[in-house]
């Protein structure tokens, strides 16, 4: 069997064991390293400078981590446990899941304050005023999405690219998750990450969406992907929400507000509005997806 699944395996069940590093994250560190690079780099300059020196940012930020990740993957005996290592480090499935318990908690508990910090944990929007149907809504579709980011798309660049692959892709992803806005701030400083961002999610997004409609509600989940997807705003995020939504069978998207700013969003998938309880039933469709993963990469492994 190849080294690559038995990595895959050896990384998901390590997070399923022990989940998140609780003290001395890696991506916590590099986050901050990313705040202080861009404090010194994002300048009140031309569009144009802006985006020249978010290029640079970028590289300055993954290229060094990703070649790091390469000379480690070619250590010798210990490549095997080096790889396993970072691309446990590049996974959050039950980091993910955990967010989501503590807003279903604090939701089943009546306490909406909590539930809306939570969530606020989970999402980008104000949470400060959503009634509980718009916290169980906003940690759906949280879960929905980012069980493409933190699970499957680090898998997809690690079996195409190695470790290196992985960490690249989950760098990327941070970056993207801090500047990928379109404020005064970060539309053109943003730019490339956000575009990295996005074409690295291409292909993993659209096996994401396939994923959830192979261990959900496959023809209303193929529906909503063919029917709803191409209106969001971003074509990978609209692909695995409408999949997901339809797989679940409920009503996500609708209005939002960002930074101040009210958006009206397209509706994604079919069904009733979620509840408390779809929060972990997003949760569960994320593992099953996941494990389906693990069995097809094994499979793969035992073939070739």
């Amino acid at each position: 069997m190849p080294l690559s699944a038995i990595v895959c395996l050896l990384a998901v069940s390590l997070d399923t064991l022990l989940g998140e590093p609780r003290r001395f994250h890696p991506i916590a560190g590099f986050g901050g390293l990313a705040a202080g690079v861009e404090a010194r780099l994002n300048r009140d300059t031309s569009p144009l400078q802006r985006r020249l020196l978010g290029v640079l940012a970028v590289l300055l930020l993954t290229l060094p981590f990703v070649i790091a990740a390469h000379g480690i993957s070619l250590s010798g005996p210990a490549a095997l446990l080096a790889d396993t290592a970072l691309l446990y480090l590049a996974i959050a499935p039950r980091s993910l899941a955990e967010h989501a318990a503590r807003v279903q908690d604090a939701l089943q508990r009546e306490d909406l304050a909590e539930a809306r910090l939570r969530a606020g944990l989970m999402v980008s929007r104000e949470t400060s005023e959503m009634d509980p149907q718009g916290v169980a809504r906003a940690a759906t579709e949280s879960v929905l999405e980012n069980g493409n980011d933190a699970c499957f798309a680090p898998l997809f660049w690690f079996l195409c690219a190695g470790a290196p692959g992985a960490v690249g892709y989950r760098l990327v992803n941070t970056l993207d998750a801090m500047w990928g806005y379109r404020t005064a701030r970060y539309l053109y400083f943003g730019w490339a990450a956000a575009r990295l961002d996005d074409a690295l999610n291409f292909i993993p997004a659209r096996l994401t969406a396939l994923s959830y409609a192979c261990v959900g509600r496959f023809l209303p989940a193929w529906r909503c992907w063919r029917s709803q997807a191409r209106f969001w705003e971003s074509s990978n995020a609209g692909t695995v929400m409408a999949t997901g939504a339809g797989a679940l069978g409920v009503r996500l998207g609708g209005t939002a507000v960002y930074h101040g700013l009210v958006k009206d969003r397209p509706q994604l998938g079919a069904g009733e509005p979620p509840r408390v309880e779809h929060i972990i039933c997003a949760v569960e469709l994320v593992k099953r997806a996941l494990w389906l993963w693990i069995a097809v990469i094994l499979c793969g492994g035992l073939a070739f």
